[in-house]
């Protein structure tokens, strides 16, 4: 999967920053594809005429605030799941390095699908919330928001709906994982030359093209996952669901049955055309970020150029590099004192 390269010039707080800022700006920025996509999933009378006509449907029936609606639980949901994925994933990786500090890559990717399910884990009730979100009018709101949405579902539903379907994502995760593999393993096939020699664009397409297979493999677990969260008997139309189903078995056989196997992909081509323009923005507002801590820790000249700062040692850390400062400030500090005694 593409993701932002860690630097070690930043604090933890400072990474945690710019990779929550980068994730916020580029979900609200491709949130009208994800609103099309989760409705062509669910099967809402919105996605009934194909993709195009899914939007001018979402505008005329919600206006533009349709095209955001759920994007809130969606934000809010990245800081745990990030923070979770990424101390579960140091700790998996450390577990299965050998004396060298070495992992394979196949351990690599599935220590990431461990990692994202125990993010899944928590923070899943907020997916339900955007999900219902999403799939109601907004002009005739059943839930007034992701906290009003929360806890309507767990006084009338229980806790078992928050978890609805999240089997779904622990099934989902083996295909994931497995295009991933897939992917990477032949990268060196594809450009003919070997990963360490990537430019940081060759890196973004290798990320985007890893994105587009294992989502689409995992796309049918996805699918039926957001059937589940919708369905409600509780909500019109039983959330607007397009088949009614008893389980998660049953969902895949009623899909199947009634609109047949490629249903199971419906709403592919939001997902599909959402990748590059999310990674993109993902990227280029991480490293906006990233120029302004790395100005502010000293190791650049300017937040709005790489120009590295003359005579600072970017192998050091920001607190060893502050140390140094002032250790060097210090010395100088002395040095002067010195000097001045010396003339009286």
């Amino acid at each position: 999967m593409a993701s932002v390269k860690k630097d070690d010039r930043l604090t933890s707080s400072q990474s945690f920053a710019c990779v929550g800022f980068a994730g916020v700006f580029s979900k609200t920025v491709t949130s009208p594809l994800e609103v099309v996509k989760i409705k062509s999933q669910v099967g809402t009378f919105h996605s009934k005429r194909g993709f195009l006509q899914s939007f001018l449907l979402v505008y005329q029936n919600e206006g533009l605030r349709g095209f955001w609606k759920g994007n809130l639980a969606s934000c809010l949901r990245l800081f745990p799941y990030t923070a979770i994925h990424l101390t579960t994933y140091k700790k998996i990786v450390h577990l299965h390095m050998d004396e060298l500090g070495f992992i394979s890559q196949w351990r690599a990717i599935l220590a990431g699908g461990l990692a994202g399910v125990a993010a899944a884990l928590v923070t899943y009730p907020l997916e339900v919330a955007e999900t219902r979100l999403i799939v109601q009018n907004c002009r005739q709101p059943t839930y007034m928001g992701v906290a009003h949405s929360l806890s309507k579902i767990y006084s009338s539903e229980g806790l078992a709906a928050l978890y609805r379907g999240f089997s779904l994502t622990l099934l989902g995760a083996f295909p994931f994982s497995l295009g991933c593999y897939a992917v990477y393993t032949n990268l060196d096939r594809l450009w003919r030359e070997p990963p360490f020699r990537f430019t940081p664009l060759q890196n973004f397409i290798n990320g985007c093209v890893a994105a587009g297979v294992a989502q689409t493999l995992s796309y049918p677990f996805e699918t039926v996952k957001r059937k589940m969260q919708a369905q409600s008997a509780r909500l019109p139309h039983l959330g607007g669901v397009d088949v009614h189903f008893s389980g998660m078995t049953d969902c895949f056989i009623q899909a199947v049955r009634n609109k047949g196997v490629l249903s199971l992909w419906n709403g592919l081509a939001a997902n599909t055309i959402k990748i590059v323009p999310y990674f993109g923005l993902l990227f280029t507002c991480f490293e906006m970020c990233k120029q302004v801590c790395l100005y502010r820790n000293g190791y650049i000249v300017s937040p709005l150029s790489y120009k590295l700062a003359p005579g600072v040692d970017q192998s050091l850390g920001p607190r060893e590099l502050e140390e140094f400062k002032r250790n060097l400030k210090n010395r100088n500090f002395g040095s002067r004192e010195s000097s001045f005694g010396n003339r009286w």
